[in-house]
């Protein structure tokens, strides 16, 4: 026997950049931001905060740009590679979200 009801449901319909304002939707493409998060836990300074920040595609490059150019100061006179071309991505091309893996 199948049992219909109307229910709410609450969903997300938009996400908006918590740094500039700027709606993350994108035609076509639903959904696009960065997520820039934190759990402090035990020992820390900040023992017991958590922090979630979104970020619009020009807020969330900007950001990863002054985060690149923090590392290339504190490693200026180091031994130590500064290729930073990929600073970050850790998958490319990834339309499905996993994370480059794959089940092959």
């Amino acid at each position: 026997m199948k049992i219909t009801a109307m229910e709410q449901a609450e969903s997300v319909s938009d996400v908006l950049c918590d740094v500039c304002g700027a709606s993350t939707r994108v035609e076509g493409g639903g959904l696009q931001f960065g997520t820039l998060r934190a759990s402090w836990g035990y020992g820390s300074a900040h023992d017991g905060e958590c922090y979630e920040v979104h970020l619009c595609e020009p807020c969330f490059f900007s950001t990863l740009s002054g985060l690149r150019r923090d590392r290339m100061v504190n490693f200026m006179f180091s031994e130590e590679d500064q290729d930073l071309t990929d600073f970050g991505r850790v998958a490319r091309d990834d339309l499905s979200n996993d994370g480059g893996s794959s089940a092959t």
